[in-house]
């Protein structure tokens, strides 16, 4: 009991306070800045060094854990190692720029590593399929599934306190799903803990920016922790989608409407919906606030939703994509009229 304890609470308060002192640190940094295009949200120079700062506490609470725990030394050692390509190529891209293609390239290699130490799901039924096919479609599944949420996540951290409130959200809610497992639980909420740390610095108006070295990390994590919970039998993969679901709607949604239109997908642009949201005048702050509102929404009723029988938990699941649709159908009511009264004026 006292070493669940101490993994439980010691090590993600530790955690937090690492992080919280870096990314305070890294907030004077005159280096690395995002500066202001026509296609951010921010209107000055930003350091762009946040993800440093939670990955110095992701770095501290997973050596602590590791070292108490053997059974978590096992789990954690495969997701270091492809977090490591995945954190330099990143920090390349942030200092100067990498091309996409070699990006994907070691995108692709950090889903690999995870599918090789056997983070995937595991079948539940045969469907029809020789063994040799049902192993291929899953590690397709597994790997698009994990390569989607490292960009997933980079696209969707474009406004002040979004992907610092997701991860702190999400991976605890996670926590909450995966509470038979002790160990589970204080990966999750070190992660969770480690976020929190830069998100004191990055709620509006932010002083520092995860930049592409911590929001692929925690893209990365968020793929990587839903499938081993779902894998060992803690909660079923539905529930993680549901938790993260704000980050992957919108990037999804998003991603197939400009691929509709024909636009240059691999572009920078400001057409997700909580970017139109804030171009249309609700700024950052309220903006992130109705997210926050949305992704605890989310959370509770992934939680709910594992509790209640089949049936009840597919109707939760429709009625939350009838809100997603709403809110979907909105933000377009809001940018006509906002475009009408300009006509009129």
């Amino acid at each position: 009991m006292l070493r669940a304890s101490w993994l439980i609470l010691a090590v993600p308060t530790l955690t937090l306070m690492v992080a919280w002192a870096i990314a305070g640190k890294l907030t004077q940094t005159r280096h690395w800045l995002d500066h202001p295009n026509d296609r951010s949200l921010h209107q000055r120079p930003v350091p762009r060094t946040g993800g440093w700062a939670v990955l110095a506490g992701l770095v501290t609470g997973g050596a602590v854990l590791a070292a108490l725990s053997p059974a978590l030394r096992s789990r954690l050692m495969p997701v270091a190692l492809g977090l490591l390509p995945l954190v330099l190529i990143s920090a390349l891209d942030d200092r100067r720029g990498v091309s996409a293609h070699w990006r994907l390239l070691i995108h692709l290699g950090a889903a690999v590593s995870l599918l090789l130490a056997d983070f995937g799901l595991t079948p539940y039924a045969t469907l029809g399929l020789t063994e040799t096919l049902l192993k291929t479609a899953l590690w397709g599944f597994n790997g698009l599934f994990i390569l989607w949420m490292i960009n997933l996540y980079n696209f969707m951290d474009g406004m002040d306190g979004f992907a610092g409130g997701m991860a702190v959200i999400g991976f605890t809610t996670l926590a909450w799903l995966g509470r038979a497992d002790p160990g589970f639980v204080a990966v999750q909420l070190t992660i969770a803990a480690a976020s929190a740390g830069f998100l004191a610095h990055n709620l509006p108006p932010a002083r520092i920016f995860l930049g592409d070295t911590g929001s692929t990390a925690l893209g990365f994590l968020a793929a990587a922790s839903s499938l081993w919970g779902s894998q060992v039998g803690l909660f079923p993969l539905w529930a993680a989608l549901a938790v993260f679901s704000p980050f992957i709607v919108d990037a999804t949604t998003t991603l197939l409407r400009r691929l509709w239109h024909g636009e240059r997908i691999w572009e920078a642009h400001r057409s997700h919906y909580y970017q139109r949201l804030v171009l249309l005048g609700w700024g950052h702050r309220r903006t992130v606030l109705a997210e926050y509102a949305l992704m605890l929404i989310c959370a509770v009723g992934a939680a709910l939703a594992v509790q209640l029988p089949a049936p009840a938990a597919f109707g939760l699941g429709v009625s939350g994509l009838a809100m997603y649709g709403g809110i979907m159908a909105g933000v377009g009511w809001l940018e006509q009229r906002t475009a009408e009264s300009s006509e009129i004026t």
